[in-house]
């Protein structure tokens, strides 16, 4: 008797490029283990979709509006402790990819070279595994990895979590009304967040804090 197929790995693919979507989903719907049941143009709308479908991997640009995927990842780690997730960037830079495991995330994956990386990225996610661009150690991987799970020290944080979220939405030209409607605050605490920024990073206004953002690929420029 012949056992039935397994049924494909359901992934959302989130990025705030449409063109680079199409692309990522002719790769990964071209396997016939993986296939893309949704889209979604932002990190609120990626976590709002895995709130509601029934996905196995979550693939997440790290650079997108309203919510960035790191943030749409560490949101998705508390609701969905069960989903893997994987990191898709621009930017080779060992800050994010340090992020991103702290966010949740089990790989990192550069968009340009996306064709020749994604699909292996996206089995080792599935089996929990980690994966790394080529260039960086697996094993760096597995200690950053085996820290965090035994609650060991890591990294530090420049900024909180809520922080980072108001400074995304200063930088993209939110006013405080605005980011409080989002985000379920007060505008009160919304100018004390700002504030309490502006002293954290030694920065005079919303130019520099926009500037900042961009320094750290919260927004693109």
């Amino acid at each position: 008797m012949t056992r039935p197929a397994a049924r494909p790995a359901r992934i959302l693919l989130a990025d705030d490029h449409t063109l680079v979507r199409r692309g990522v989903r002719l790769i990964l719907d071209s396997e016939p283990d993986l296939t893309v049941v949704a889209e979604a143009a932002d990190g609120a709308e990626a976590v709002a979709q895995a709130r509601s479908l029934d996905i196995d991997l979550a693939v997440l640009d790290i650079s997108m509006p309203r919510r960035t995927g790191l943030q749409a990842a560490r949101e998705l780690a508390r609701i969905r402790p069960g989903l893997r997730i994987l990191m898709l960037t621009m930017y080779d830079n060992e800050q994010y990819f340090f992020e991103a495991l702290r966010a949740g995330a089990s790989g990192y994956v550069l968009k340009s070279v996306a064709d020749r990386d994604l699909v292996e990225a996206c089995r080792a996610a599935l089996r929990d595994e980690p994966f790394i661009y080529p260039g960086a150690e697996t094993t760096l991987v597995r200690t950053y990895l085996d820290r965090a799970r035994s609650g060991g020290p890591l990294p530090d944080r420049p900024i909180t979590e809520r922080e980072e979220e108001i400074l995304k939405l200063v930088a993209e030209g939110h006013s405080s009304k605005e980011i409080g409607d989002l985000l379920v605050i007060s505008p009160k605490t919304v100018e004390r967040h700002r504030a309490n920024l502006l002293q954290k990073l030694g920065l005079r206004d919303r130019l520099e804090l926009t500037r900042y953002a961009i320094r750290v690929g919260l927004i693109e420029p």
